[in-house]
């Protein structure tokens, strides 16, 4: 019990800095949602291998977190911060609010690589969930591995069951992932830094009132807009 002890020390140590560590300005979260907008980027650019398009067109919320570092030696987790942008009334997409993506793993593993996650919101009841603070996946919502590709609707439960379909890309590999037991928390900080605003709530950046971004974020709204847009009907 005691080597275990030890070896999590570290390993929590990292987290706790990754977490702690301030942003010297809004260029760093600048630089995150950038990155968020290449994840979907080049995720979608392979239609057989990407979300299906329905399943993006009827999604009530994303969260993309770019770069999440997975480390570990028998006891591990993973840490990664992104971005969250909500489907608004008239279609288009909410201005970026920031959140972390946390989760702890027992088992056999050794080294350091980085992932990047997509969760696809299906339930509004969700995201007022996260919006409140720290949110469980699988616990407070149903979560469940995404189809991939243009024709994976037809062949799964694309009736859609669960209320957040996850996926994830490693070293070039898309898939679908289940991210059970995952903390997806509001970066109260982050948002902070990026709007300007001390004490900023997430409500108050989806409802987007008398609010200011910076120019990348509307960049990443105008990829969301190309990807998520409903097919035309007839």
């Amino acid at each position: 019990m005691r080597k275990r002890a030890l070896v999590l020390i570290p390993v929590v140590m990292l987290f706790a800095m990754l977490s702690a560590a301030p942003a010297p300005a809004a260029g760093k979260e600048s630089a995150r949602v950038t990155a968020a907008t290449e994840v979907m980027k080049q995720i979608m650019e392979i239609p057989e291998k990407s979300i299906p398009p329905a399943l993006l067109a009827d999604a009530q919320a994303l969260a993309i977190i770019p770069g999440v570092i997975k480390l570990g030696l028998v006891v591990g987790g993973q840490y990664g911060r992104g971005v969250l942008v909500v489907r608004e009334k008239d279609g288009s997409w909410s201005e970026p609010v920031f959140v972390t993506l946390t989760s702890g793993s027992v088992g056999w593993q050794i080294g350091a690589e980085s992932t990047d996650f997509i969760l696809v919101f299906k339930d509004r009841k969700s995201i007022d969930g996260v919006m409140k603070g720290k949110y469980t996946l699988g616990a407070d919502a149903a979560v469940a591995a995404g189809p991939v590709g243009r024709r994976a609707a037809a062949a799964t439960d694309v009736k859609l069951a669960a209320e957040i379909y996850s996926y994830s890309r490693n070293r070039g590999l898309f898939a679908g992932v289940s991210l059970e037991g995952s903390a997806l928390q509001v970066d109260d900080a982050a948002n902070a830094t990026f709007y300007g605003r001390p004490g900023i709530r997430a409500s108050e950046i989806v409802d987007g009132k008398g609010l200011s971004a910076p120019a990348v974020a509307e960049d990443l709204e105008r990829t969301l807009d190309r990807y998520t847009r409903p097919a035309p009907k007839g």
